[in-house]
């Protein structure tokens, strides 16, 4: 009898570790609420998860207090992404993954049927089976590697066996970037700088502009056909530093600036200069960087024509332009205006009593703020356009100048400085 009871307490003991081993995981303690640290995944039910650019979810369970892929999707199919997004962040999270398996976590993730998946516009935290995976793999595709640029440290990178948990870390500050795996810190740079421009351009995502841009943006789970799983996902957001303000144009050359179309850009007399080639056709020349929100003041003066703008929040395929436009044009069109490129077009026209405020054939400035769904445009002082969208104010990307198309135009601009917001 006694060792019946015996046998029935160490039961007892046994069934209470699992049970509270099972009740530590995604779970935060106080000290982790007071610092801020959210779940992104509570272990029970998909709440704050959707497809991506697709309603509702799909391919994703939960299973045994898991966020789990059901295996069956591939490089375009089976991505889920959190409902906020991110711009600053300290991401923790546990994974395991099936045999042979392949998987990522991808962030500042932009969404849009423009975009087919999100590793088009987010940097990827590459998960693998290292060991046995059935294909060749590069270096940066191992796992801990941020995907097609920089590889995990092979000396402290430490990796537990195929079904057996990982414990990662990804922190995004301000640009600086870590990977870690297990305790130590795999991967280190420093985004958006030359070298990472260079790197960026050399590679897989060479033809793929809008690559890693975007400073804010949607936290994306990939189902690449196999299983994988996640656990204790948890996140804090870390403090948006103040930046200066930032000269867009140097007076010198085109630097970090990029030409789409055949029409003319060019520096003269430290002067920017747009003109029609002989295309007639459309032309853009964008900012290499991503601005969300900012304060944009530039100067320009219409040669001939005019007919110019400013896109904002835009993406750029070829001279196709997703994205809203601060016009530019010759008296009587609408210069301060607000125009959508796809869908809408104009949200607000000028009023015919402050058509006379743009001076055609000399020096004009045009101020543009954007903040959050708020935007407000002002032509020499005045302003012409104040409205709330919130269409805007889901949009991310560059600002770009415009040629407009049919030929004959000539612009100047100098001046253009920006102060990130």
């Amino acid at each position: 009898m006694k060792n019946q009871t015996l046998l029935f307490a160490g039961m007892v003991l046994v069934a209470t570790l699992i049970f509270s081993c099972a009740e530590k995981q995604n779970g935060l303690t106080d000290l982790e609420k007071q610092d801020g640290w959210k779940l992104l995944f509570d272990g029970q039910t998909l709440a704050g998860w959707k497809n991506y650019n697709e309603p509702g979810i799909s391919k994703w369970s939960v299973e045994n207090g898991c966020l789990a892929a059901s295996g069956t999707g591939s490089d375009s199919t089976g991505y889920i992404h959190t409902v906020q997004q991110y711009d600053n962040f300290e991401l923790n999270f546990d994974w395991k993954i099936a045999k042979e398996g392949n998987s990522g976590v991808i962030y500042h993730v932009l969404d849009g049927k423009k975009f087919r998946t999100p590793y088009v516009t987010g940097p990827e935290y590459q998960l693998l089976d290292d060991v046995t995976f059935p294909q060749k793999v590069e270096d940066w595709q191992l796992t801990g590697a941020d995907y097609a640029m920089h590889i995990a440290d092979p000396k402290v990178k430490k990796l537990n066996p195929v079904g057996g948990w990982n414990s990662s870390r990804i922190i995004f500050n301000n640009g600086h970037v870590e990977h870690w795996l297990n305790g130590a810190k795999i991967v280190e740079f420093e985004a958006w700088t030359p070298d990472w421009f260079r790197l960026k351009n050399s590679g897989k995502w060479s033809k793929m502009p809008e690559y890693g841009l975007s400073e804010t943006g949607y936290i994306a789970l990939q189902d690449h056909g196999s299983k994988v799983w996640f656990r204790n996902m948890k996140i804090r957001e870390l403090p948006k530093k103040a930046r200066s303000a930032e000269k867009l144009f140097n007076g010198v050359d085109l630097k970090n600036w990029v030409a789409y179309g055949t029409e003319k850009w060019y520096v003269q007399d430290s002067l920017l200069i747009c003109e029609s080639g002989p295309d007639q056709g459309y032309g853009y020349l964008a900012t290499q960087n991503y601005y969300k929100d900012f304060d944009l003041t530039a100067d320009f003066k219409q040669i001939t024509n005019g007919n110019s703008g400013i896109f904002f929040r835009s993406t750029c395929l070829g001279t196709t332009v997703s994205g809203w436009q601060c016009e530019i044009a010759p008296p009587g069109m609408d210069t301060g205006g607000i125009y959508e490129s796809y869908g809408r077009g104009w949200l607000h026209q000028i009023p015919d009593e402050k058509e006379n405020i743009l001076k055609m054939g000399e020096w004009n400035t045009m101020r543009v703020k954007a903040v959050g769904s708020e935007i407000t445009t002002w032509l020499n002082g005045q302003e012409m356009t104040h409205l709330t969208d919130s269409l805007i104010g889901k949009g991310n990307g560059r600002i770009a100048l415009q040629i407009h198309d049919r030929g004959g135009i000539k612009v100047q601009w100098k001046n253009l400085v920006i102060q990130p917001l």
